[in-house]
């Protein structure tokens, strides 16, 4: 059921549904609250839901300076044949790890943490390709780090509601935190890039690169096509978190998580209530 706000109703007025619907998603982020529902009506596609998220993007009062990547299940998918999503990383949310981190995640809303492989681009993408093999994300030259996404948005059931509602708001993500870099990783097979999440002292995922369906490199290519063919290629420098690597684990705010990269590294930080965004919405 979609929530009467002021922005649903301006856009029964002629205005356009899709702004209306970004508007509501930045207004809730940078006011720290939650959404009780979808704020008018969900994306008739991926393509539509990428139009919120752009108008949305062009509204957030911060620069981009990477995209998260998600798995959509093979039933859940569209005609667009997209076997993931993006949602845009800005640079007041990248945290870098060590001595204890905050996840802020949205009180009433959904709140989680993926451990996640970083890639990080040291070249920019060729202008004009938007078609990535494996093989050619292979060839183009990026750093691994360790990481944590904090997956939340104001809107409770977001990944109930599926894809086009989570491209919607960013991807459903409130930052990434990054971790130490994993030298040489293109000659480490996947299946020895192992990681497990703990919150509260309870062990809630294992896996790593290889729970990734067709590794880091399909994600890096997914990142680098549909970048692409959204009119923003990639550049030196982004960052690109390729996938949950042990799932995506709720979290309360008060709650305390690590994240081990057997090997490599350990992220540690506590939940905390998701605050007011300082600075205001671009026009």
């Amino acid at each position: 059921m979609a929530i009467e706000t002021d922005t649903v109703l301006a856009a029964r007025d002629g205005d356009d549904p899709a702004k209306a619907v970004a508007d509501a998603f930045v207004e809730a982020r940078l006011q720290g609250r939650a959404l009780p529902a979808f704020p008018g009506d969900i994306p008739v596609d991926l393509e539509a839901a990428y139009r919120v998220q752009d108008l949305a993007i062009a509204r957030w009062p911060d620069r981009v300076v990477g995209w998260k990547v998600g798995y959509i299940a093979a039933e859940r998918r569209d005609a667009s044949g997209d076997e993931r999503l993006l949602g845009p990383i800005y640079a007041r949310q990248l945290h870098a790890a060590g001595g204890g981190v905050a996840f802020p995640v949205f009180g009433g809303g959904f709140g989680a943490i993926e451990a996640e492989y970083v890639l990080r681009l040291e070249a920019d993408a060729p202008v004009g390709k938007t078609e990535w093999s494996i093989a050619d994300a292979a060839a183009l030259p990026a750093r691994l780090f360790t990481g944590v996404e904090i997956a939340s948005s104001p809107l409770a059931t977001i990944n109930v509601l599926g894809p086009r509602v989570v491209v919607s708001d960013f991807g459903n993500n409130n930052g990434l935190v990054i971790g130490a870099e994993i030298p040489g990783w293109l000659d480490i097979p996947e299946g020895d890039l192992h990681a497990e999440t703990w919150i509260e002292g309870e062990r809630v995922g294992t896996g790593g690169a290889t729970t990734l369906p067709g590794g880091l490199l399909a994600a890096y290519a997914f990142a680098l096509s549909r970048s692409a063919r959204r009119g923003r290629p990639l550049k030196r420098g982004d960052l690109i978190a390729t996938g949950n690597a042990t799932g995506i684990h709720d979290i309360l705010a008060g709650q305390q998580a690590t994240v081990r990269f057997a090997g490599h590294d350990e992220i540690s930080g506590r939940a905390t209530a998701a605050e007011p965004v300082a600075g205001d919405a671009k026009a």
